[in-house]
């Protein structure tokens, strides 16, 4: 997980001085920013260097709110309430919008229809981990699939949660294989990789993120990635893709979202200011530092990405049986 202040101390005041376009529009009004985690957690962290970078578009300053509870939801539902002038803005992981709505009953919004998008602004890419208690001999994803089919007793894989879409890639994987895979849920992907160190568990999926520190002080393997190309920290491991599984692919994305009804003129120009904070070497760096890419977009193409990944997600979802707590 992404410490806050981790992130922060990298040079926070620094982000200021990206010189985000004002919004004329705005007048003086400050943004708030909200976030359905707590503060100190990973989407947190990225709200507040995103938050920095901002400032210089919006006169009246940038804050960050946490709105923590009901899974996350609690955030999204009070952007969905708030007046659509632009002023409060949505800052959410990919599932709250795309998994979300196959996993609650009564999920409180519709991803389509309660909102405004504004453009993604980071992704992050999957890694299955493994420690000793799989054998030095699995060095990748083939390895692993040739040993599991040998050994079914060892078909565990840990994640962050019942129903994330780290558990998802999960799914995906045992449904292109074959193999029948024991989720192993755990509260975090932190917990996950320490029972993966500690060979209570053979293998985790995890954030790249969580991920790399780990890797270079040897303490876990990759033996493969989740995403549509090398992930680019760690380039030397191949994807899902490359080694014949092409159902399974996943990866994390964060954006903002305005309440609908907001003006589309406003949404471009926020959308225009996210692009040339997160196209800036300052920010790419940073995030880089915790495993993630900042991204470029448009509201077209975040509308047509929550649309794909809704539906790439349904049979997925609907294959484990898994219902969210309401």
């Amino acid at each position: 997980m992404i410490a806050r202040r981790t992130l922060l101390a990298a040079g926070g005041a620094g982000l200021a001085a990206l010189g985000a376009p004002a919004l004329h529009a705005q007048g003086a009004r400050s943004l708030r920013i909200l976030v359905g985690f707590a503060a100190g957690g990973g989407t947190d962290a990225l709200a507040r260097a995103l938050a920095e970078a901002l400032r210089p578009a919006y006169p009246g300053g940038v804050v960050v709110e946490n709105r923590v509870g009901a899974s996350g939801r609690l955030a999204v539902q009070a952007v969905k309430a708030a007046e659509p002038d632009g002023s409060t803005v949505l800052f959410t992981p990919d599932f709250a919008l795309t998994v979300y709505p196959h996993t609650f009953t009564r999920l409180g919004y519709d991803p389509v229809a309660d909102f405004a998008p504004v453009a993604v602004a980071a992704k992050s890419g999957y890694a299955l981990c493994a420690g000793p208690a799989t054998p030095a001999s699995v060095k990748d994803v083939r390895d692993y699939v040739a040993w599991v089919r040998s050994q079914p007793a060892s078909n565990a894989y840990g994640s962050s949660g019942a129903g994330t879409t780290l558990h998802l890639a999960g799914v995906m994987l045992e449904n292109a294989t074959g193999l029948k895979l024991n989720h192993v849920p755990y509260k975090g992907g932190a917990l996950s990789l320490q029972d993966v160190m500690g060979g209570q568990i053979p293998v985790s999926i995890n954030a790249v993120g969580e991920a790399l520190p780990l890797l270079a002080a040897g303490r876990i393997r990759v033996l493969g990635t989740f995403g549509p190309r090398r992930n680019p920290f760690i380039p030397n491991v191949p994807n899902m893709l490359e080694v014949g599984y092409k159902d399974v692919m996943s990866e994390a994305w964060l954006a903002f979202l305005l309440p609908a009804r907001t003006p589309a003129d406003v949404a471009t120009r926020m959308a225009a200011a996210v692009n040339q904070v997160t196209e800036s070497a300052e920010l790419r760096e940073r995030f880089a530092k915790f495993g993630m890419e900042t991204v470029t977009g448009n509201a077209a193409q975040l509308a047509a990405l929550i649309e794909a990944d809704t539906r790439r997600w349904a049979p997925i979802v609907k294959a484990t049986g898994f219902k969210a707590e309401e």
